[in-house]
């Protein structure tokens, strides 16, 4: 995931917020996992930085024939 600081300043920390949503066989979503990480900071004014993240769902909330999906992803700069 690349994040982007578009601002005239440095940001120093952050927070990524990860929803993961879980799927059933027919499609419906029964449920949404949010999971949150620390941002790649500091990024300076006007660069950006890259970050891969694994986010991990409990088994026993993914029964047989359901899948899960990250759907949603927010962040906040400080």
């Amino acid at each position: 995931m690349k994040f982007r600081n578009t601002g005239g300043t440095p940001a120093r920390s952050g927070t990524v917020t990860f929803a993961t949503h879980i799927i059933g066989g027919l499609g419906v979503d029964w449920a949404t996992i949010t999971s949150k990480q620390p941002l790649p900071a500091p990024i300076g004014a006007g660069s950006s930085r890259s970050q891969t993240y694994t986010v991990c769902v409990e088994s026993w909330r993914v029964p047989l024939g359901m899948r899960i999906e990250t759907q949603d992803v927010s962040a906040v700069w400080e």
